[in-house]
Parts: structure tokens; sequence; C-alpha cells
């Protein structure tokens, strides 16, 4: 038979092979949840555009990044090259020359991957077939063009080595873990243009037709490069979270299907109940993702489930308990709320009852927790020092719902929503500010408000704006050398790193940045309910002591600034626990303020 007879059984193998097994992957898709992921087209192809096509994510580490950037683009350019070479074995065509830059940057990721390895890089036999069968493809054609004028069998003997195993990888790619090379680029078309979004209310998720067909698809997705891993505070602290192997785990849910099977239970099953509780909510692990996949949601579908069975720590379930009853997780009652401003010397306005310009959500650790209460009154005499004109709500305000939400009980954050709006409706205001970056992320973007958005600020903004405007009253510079911790709820989050910092350039603070400062912040390990749950029987460290250790080790810095009540709680504990007490102090950014206003 003629060679294009031969080809023609070839290709249509390889692509019958193919289409099978992706057309079987969409079946189990479609078989999920449905979730809305088609709005603004044009966005999501400018993501495509930044993510993909220039990798920016991978290049954050600068080799591998490289590395990889050439061996994305140099293989879009042989596969073009490729399929004029297929189409003219197949119906006579001309051949389109190969280039070969590609072959460098093999090398480096072949070295980095056998020889110098970062944590969490997947090492698995078939990560190995991969590299292998790119580098026949390679090989082969750069020996095909090399024989083409000394010996023109032994070139089309390499040609046909080339064809083979190209169509080979073809029929192979859907099964193995490089399906993400052929998935990615629809992870980013279809990522969520608000990382930080809670998935819509439902009972949770256990088995693979609870979860939505996003979240599944985050599996298909995944590179296993370990990105995610490194990352992860739970991961790195030893709570047994691993962001990468629950992509994994996903990625075989959906295998699974395609194979005909029925899929067992996966919440506390598959993927186990102190992996799921392990997590902060901090979103490094979706941020640093190359094709960003979407951990954090899947997650919290998973803690919903737990929580609806009432699989949870004690600890939380009291937390949660004194929530509903309350309205704090404290279990204190609603009137001990302003029990703080009978340390101040001047009353505070109640905005139900009077008009004030800002309305002052307070939060719970600020309004409870003796830790924090200097902060808590050095904020509101900067307020009252800078002519702000502010008030709370006293006895009305409850928790704004951020943390039980994110531990899995959306019944309870709806009700609570639901009595600060009632509240908020009683008011006279015109903007909200609030100390608390977790509830900054509730008010600002969980919360309905009337007329559109009401603006919600963090108290950092506020103070930046009061020194914009020449309205805060600064009468020394404090001289001091310190460092800061950006909170993943005001940072990641809510993309808030310059204002806290122009405060800290006006009272004169000297800024020494840690290591992994703003989008690379290591997380305090307090989000997403973990500050009311008990560390698991084994671990490493918590993220809280690496956190202060990382800060302790710069040179003449001895403040922690931070700017967010639970990172106090947090970094003052630790600091006791890793005996730094006298080296390094954690200090809120009003308490400065309030230093160099004199």
């Amino acid at each position: 038979m003629p060679e294009a007879v031969y080809l023609w059984i070839l290709t249509l193998a390889a692509f019958g092979l193919f289409g099978r097994r992706v057309f079987r992957y969409v079946e189990t898709l479609r078989g999920a949840r449905p979730e809305k992921r088609w709005d603004h087209p044009g966005r999501r192809m400018k993501l495509v555009l930044v993510q993909v096509l220039g990798q920016r994510r991978l290049l954050e580490e600068p080799v591998a990044g490289v590395a990889h950037l050439v061996i994305f683009w140099a293989f879009v350019f042989y596969a073009a090259g490729f399929f004029w070479n297929l189409v003219r074995g197949l119906l006579p065509f001309l051949p389109i020359p190969y280039a070969d830059e590609v072959s460098a940057a093999l090398a480096v990721a072949a070295v980095r991957r056998y020889w110098f390895p970062p944590p969490s890089l997947e090492k698995s036999k078939d990560a190995s077939v991969i590299l292998g069968l790119i580098a026949v493809v390679l090989l082969s054609s750069l020996a095909g063009q090399w024989f083409r004028a000394s010996d023109p069998a032994l070139s089309r003997a390499m040609w046909w080595v080339h064809m083979v195993t190209v169509l080979g990888f073809l029929a192979y790619l859907p099964y193995s873990k490089h399906l993400h090379l052929l998935a990615s680029p629809f992870g980013v078309f279809f990522a969520s243009l608000q990382p930080g979004r809670v998935p819509d209310a439902s009972p949770g998720a256990s088995r693979r037709e609870e979860f939505t067909w996003r979240q599944l698809f985050s599996g298909l997705a995944c590179a296993e490069c370990g990105r995610c891993d490194r990352a992860c505070p739970a991961f790195q602290s030893g709570f047994g979270l691993s962001p990468k192997t629950l992509m994994h785990h996903m990625k075989e849910l959906v295998r699974g299907a395609a194979d005909g099977q029925n899929g067992g239970v996966f919440a506390g099953g598959t993927v186990k109940r102190e992996e799921i509780w392990a997590c902060t909510t901090c979103l490094a692990c979706m941020q640093r993702c190359p094709v960003m996949n979407e951990h954090v949601p899947v997650l919290i579908e998973m803690r919903r489930r737990l929580v609806g069975e009432g699989d949870m720590d004690k600890s939380l379930q009291e937390a949660l308990k004194n929530l509903t009853r309350y309205g704090n997780s404290f279990g204190a009652p609603p009137r001990a709320r302003p029990k703080w401003t009978q340390q101040l010397d001047f009353p505070v306005k109640d905005v139900r009852k009077e008009p004030a310009r800002y309305l002052w959500f307070v939060g719970d650790y600020c309004s409870f927790d003796g830790r924090v209460a200097p902060a808590t009154c050095a904020t509101a005499r900067v307020f009252r020092n800078a002519g702000v004109d502010f008030g709370i709500l006293y006895e009305g305000e409850h928790n704004s719902g951020n943390d039980a939400r994110l531990a899995g009980e959306e019944g309870l954050f709806e009700t609570l929503r639901d009595k600060n709006c009632a509240m908020f409706a009683r008011g006279h205001f015109d903007e909200i500010v609030t100390s608390d970056p977790h509830s900054l992320q509730a008010l600002k973007h969980e919360y309905p408000h009337e007329n559109g958005s009401l603006p919600v600020l963090h108290h950092t903004q506020l103070l930046h704006r009061l020194i914009v405007n020449r309205d805060l009253p600064l009468r020394r510079k404090l001289n001091l050398k310190v460092t800061y911790h950006d909170p993943c709820y005001l940072g990641r989050y809510n993309g808030i790193f310059e204002a806290p910092r122009h405060v800290m350039e006006a009272i004169g603070l000297k800024l020494v940045e840690m290591p992994r400062n703003r989008t690379h912040a290591y997380c305090c390990g307090a989000g997403g309910g973990r500050i009311w749950m008990e560390d698991p029987p084994v671990f490493q460290e918590r993220p809280a002591v690496t956190r202060v250790r990382e800060a302790a080790a710069l040179e003449g810095v001895q403040t922690l600034v931070v700017a967010c009540p639970k990172d106090l709680v947090m970094f003052q504990d630790a600091i006791k626990t890793t005996g730094l007490e006298g080296k390094l102090e954690v200090k809120e950014l009003s308490e400065l303020v309030e230093q160099a206003m004199g």
C-alpha cells in the first residue's frame, strides 16, 4: 500500500482515540452542577493572552519560567509546522521548515526535573514518558533534516518515526498528566474573574455530580507542578493538606467517570477530613497556580457537606453555636460588644440614633479580645483627633459571617448578613470603614447594597485618605525600622497593598520588607475559621510561628506591623511560643499612627 494509506490509518486511529477520551471528559463535565463562566469574554481572552501566551505566573520562577516559555512557543510553532507536514503526507503538500530552538529549553527542563527538582514537583513515570516522547519528536525531526541531503532513505525513516511518535503522543495525551496541555488554556479562559468569590449556596459536595463542572475541570487543567504546595501554609506547616494532591484527586474523579466508574465518597473519603479542615483560605494556591485552578472553592464545597453532617472539630462547632446564639464567636452577650468604648474619654456615636459620615464596623476581635483592645481604642482616638465623623452600631452589630461562610456554614452566614443589613437600614451614614480585613471582604463583596455598592474601606485606606487630605495631625516622625505583614484578606483578596505602606512612610517608619510580601505574603494561619480550630495532632510548625521567625531574621527590625486584629492575636501568641519576647513586638498600625500624632 502507498505510504499515504498507512499514514491515514495511523492518523484516524490517533484522532479517534483522542476524540473518544475527550468526549467522555466533556460528558462527565456536562453531568456536573452548572456554573456560569461565559460572561465577559473580552476579559477572559485577556487572561488567556497574559497567562497562557505570556506565561506571566510561570515567569515568577525565572529559570523554570523562561524554559517553559521557550518550550511553549517553540511547540506552538512546531504544531503549526507539524500539521502542515501531516497534510503534506496525507494529501501531498509543500513542506514547512521546522525550527529547533526548543532543544536548549528541553534540556533545561530535564535538568531541573531530575537533578534540581523544587519541592512538590511531580516526578511520576508518566512525566518521564512524556519528556521522552518530546525528546524523540525533537530528535527524529532534527535527524530527518540532517540526513535529507546525504541519506534520503534514513531521512524518510526518521520522518516516519517522527509522525508515528507525534500521533502516538496525541492518542496518549488525554490519558496522561499532560492533559493540561490541552485543558489549561480553557481553564484560564473559564477562570473566576473574582478569585475570592465564594461558590453559590449549595448543600455542599462529596460526589462527582455534586461539584460544578468548573471545579471538576480544575483537575484536568492541573499540571501538578507543585507551585500551590510551595505557597500553601497548611502544606508547609505539615497540616496534611496538599493543594496539588487535591487537584490530582479531582482529576481522578473525572477520569473515573470516563472509565465507566461510579465514583465513591470524595469528602471525608478520598480527601480526608483533616485535609479539608486544614485550609486557611488564604488564596495563595490560586494566586500561584499558572493555569488558574480554583482549590479553595472545592474545599468550601466539601466543608459545607461535612458541616451538614456535623463532622467538625468541637471548637469550631462551639464557635458556630456562639455565632448563632449571640452573634459573635466569643459567646459574649450582645450588650458587651461596645464595652471597649468605656476605655475612651469621649462618647462614640450610635449611628442608629444620630447620623455620621462613617459607620465603623468594628468586628468581633476588635470588640471582645482584650489583646486587641489597645489597638481598637487607638484607632478610635486617631479618628477622633483627625476630625473623622464616625459612629458604631453598638449591640446591633453582628459578626460579618466571613469565617462562618468559609468554614462551610452558608445558612449561618446568610442569617448574620441579613441581621447586619437590617441594622444598616436603620443607620444614618455614607460609608463603612472596618479594621478587620475578613469583615471587609464580606461587607464589600458578599453583602447586597441598595442603589449599587456602598463604599467599604479598610481603616488603613481611611488613614491614607486623611494623610493625603492633610487631615491627620502628625507631629513627629517615629524613625523606627519595622517590617510589615500583608494580611491575606487585605492583600490577595482585595489588592490593598500600598495604603498601609504610604501611612508607614508618612509617620517616619523605615520599612524592611520580608522576603515574602504583597501577593506572595505568607499566611498567619487564622483564616477560613482556622482561628477557631484545634491544631492537628502532628505538624511541623504553625504558620504564625514561621512568619514571626521570618520577621525576626531581618537585621535591625524589632517591630512587626500588622493591619488585622487576627494577625495581632496570632503573632503575639507566636512570639511567646518562639521565645522572641523582648526581641520582636507586634504593633497594629493605628497604634503607631497615634504615637506620631503625639
